[in-house]
C-alpha cells in the first residue's frame, strides 16, 4: 500500500509540472491563437542591431507591442511592428534601437513626436535611430579618438 501511495504522489507531481511548464510556455511565448488585435506600422533602419522576432517595442517604458518581421530592402533593415489597438503613434515620432542593460536584449523604444498627424496602419515611422555599437566605442577610446 505504501508503494501505490509513493507512485500515486509521483504522477500526481509529475502531472502537475507537466501542467505549469505548458502554462509557462504558452505565457512566454505570448501564444497568438486568438489573434491580437491591433495595427503594423513599419521603419527602416540602417542596421537592425541584433533586433528579432518578438522582440518588444516600447513607449515611455511600457511594451505597447511587438516586432512581426525583419526584412532587408534596399540594403536597409525594414522593421515591421505590431502595436496594440488603442496606440496612436505621431507622424514625427522617433524610432531607436535599445539595449535592456549593457548586454540584454534588444528592443524598439519609440519617442512621441508633436505632431497632430497619427501614423495609419500600414505607414512607416520615419525618423530612426541605430543601435549604439558598445564595440565601435571601445576601439574609439582604447586608440585615443574619444
Amino acid at each position: 500500500m505504501k508503494k501505490f501511495d509513493t507512485e500515486l504522489f509521483v504522477g500526481l507531481f509529475m502531472i502537475a509540472g507537466i501542467i505549469c511548464l505548458g502554462y509557462l510556455s504558452v505565457k512566454i511565448a505570448r501564444s497568438e491563437i486568438l489573434g491580437t488585435r491591433g495595427y503594423e506600422v513599419y521603419a527602416l533602419f540602417s542596421n537592425s542591431g541584433g533586433l528579432k522576432n518578438g522582440s518588444s517595442v516600447t513607449i515611455a517604458g511600457v511594451q505597447v507591442g511587438r516586432i512581426r518581421s525583419i526584412s532587408l530592402d534596399d540594403y536597409q533593415a525594414r522593421i515591421v511592428m505590431s502595436l496594440q489597438e488603442g496606440v496612436k503613434i505621431q507622424e514625427d515620432a522617433i524610432a531607436a534601437v535599445k539595449t535592456k542593460g549593457l548586454i540584454g536584449e534588444k528592443f524598439i523604444e519609440i519617442t512621441p513626436g508633436a505632431s497632430d498627424k497619427i501614423i495609419p496602419p500600414g505607414g512607416r515611422i520615419r525618423e530612426t535611430l541605430p543601435p549604439v555599437d558598445i564595440e565601435q566605442l571601445i576601439s574609439k577610446y582604447v586608440f585615443g579618438k574619444v
